[in-house]
């Protein structure tokens, strides 16, 4: 058999000489894919979290008042994005949105569209949402609303007062003007044409109601009604009247700022109204 002369022959890498070292195992730009990273960190170790978990423990520590819009968002995002970093998708939805009420609003499909959010991490938005509204409307549950109308404000303005699109609420009152239930009746642009007195006595006869009180909102922030806002209010007033349900309120919220009927003097006017042509 023919013998390699000494000067061709190779050295396979794995018998290697083990005094001599492999550069591709010792190469900076190679730690941490199967062990420490390049500065002993753990496999898998990501430079957010140590961020992560500031966020984390200064919340816990102090609240949410010393936070930023931003942060608010960020931490929210954390919630549901693995090792990625959360801080340019938070700023980015809160420069395209506005406000963290207007992230709060936007739906599912807008949030997606900001780059770094998806259908996973928008959970912790929309679920705040949700709860927020739900313990603001069971804070109003049971209580005599008409004397307590800074919880009935607050749920409110958080609930409605700054969606994109026009909704009509109902809350329902029992003979003590205790909250039962508030429902959302109509959606879109309010018209005569497109609220039905009928199903808004269903949905009290359903809920045993004995009285209402009615509000929605309106997107451009200016509260003053309409002439579509008092034939509204006008017409489901005389209906439920007729059906022996009172009507107490009529709110229009705006971000903020509430118009009402009844300290407007517009209730009591329909009710005199009524009384004179059915009394």
């Amino acid at each position: 058999m023919n013998q390699i002369p000494p000067n061709q022959r190779t050295t396979n890498p794995t018998t290697a000489d083990p005094g001599k070292t492999n550069p591709k195992t010792t190469n900076p730009n190679n730690a941490g894919l199967n062990g420490a990273g390049p500065n002993g960190a753990g496999p898998g170790r990501n430079s957010n979290t140590g961020h992560r978990s500031r966020l984390k423990q200064r919340f816990l520590a102090n609240g949410i008042s010393g936070f930023l819009d931003y942060e608010v968002i960020e931490l929210l995002l954390t919630l549901n994005t693995p090792r990625k970093d959360c801080k340019p998708s938070a700023k980015a939805l809160l420069d395209r949105f506005k406000t963290l009420q207007g992230v709060f609003e936007a739906s599912v499909e807008e949030l997606c569209r900001v780059n770094g959010v998806g259908p996973s991490n928008v959970l912790g938005i929309k679920l705040i949402k949700a709860v927020s509204d739900r313990y603001l409307e069971q804070r109003i549950r049971s209580k005599t609303v008409l004397k307590n109308s800074h919880d009935l404000c607050a749920f409110l303005g958080h609930a409605i007062g700054h969606r994109p699109r026009e909704v009509f609420v109902g809350i329902f009152l029992d003979a003590k003007n205790r909250v039962l239930a508030s429902e959302i009746l109509f959606e879109g642009s309010l018209s005569s044409s497109a609220v039905y007195p009928r199903e808004v006595i269903a949905k009290a006869l359903e809920h045993r109601a004995a009285a209402l009180i009615f509000a929605h909102n309106h997107p451009s922030g200016e509260t003053s009604p309409s002439p579509e806002d008092l034939a509204i209010t006008r017409r489901l007033f005389f209906a439920l009247a007729h059906a022996g349900i009172t009507v107490h309120e009529h709110l229009i919220t705006g971000g903020e700022r509430f118009y009402s009927f009844a300290d407007q003097g517009i209730i009591a006017e329909l009710k005199r109204e009524f009384d004179i042509q059915y009394g």
